[in-house]
């Protein structure tokens, strides 16, 4: 078994679309016209392994009040990569929001950005790379 995707919950499709592919790297992996307010639309990192991200546009006024605390306001998601410094500045180069300096733990080295929601996310690198 494993997981197939998040929902994350958006206000726009597109905005939400441009800022994970722009801004994260993310591929854009499917995006089908359900009806004529709702979309199918994926997103995952680059290496389209693990679970791709469910864009789903909020569509109530308690999924609105969601958007940006899924979580109740702890790190939402958890994004791996081989290269921190790399992933890191490239996605200050997009203008990606950090809301701490990177910092060694002993599970590797971690930073926390926010969405453009305010999600709240770990860029991450694995001391043994074994993500």
């Amino acid at each position: 078994m494993r997981i197939g995707h998040l929902t994350l919950l958006v206000n726009n499709y597109d905005e939400a679309i441009f800022f994970y592919t722009q801004k994260l790297g993310f591929i854009l992996l499917e995006d089908i016209q359900l009806t004529p307010e709702k979309r199918w639309v994926i997103v995952a990192p680059s290496d389209a392994q693990g679970a791709g991200l469910l864009l789903a546009k909020a569509a109530t006024d308690e999924q609105k009040q969601h958007i940006g605390n899924q979580t109740g306001g702890r790190v939402f998601l958890f994004l791996y990569t081989d290269d921190f410094w790399q992933t890191y500045e490239n996605m200050k180069a997009q203008g990606v929001t950090f809301l701490e300096e990177p910092r060694s733990e002993p599970y590797g080295r971690v930073v926390v950005f926010q969405d453009l929601y305010g999600n709240k996310w770990d860029l991450l690198e694995s001391k043994s790379n074994a993500y």
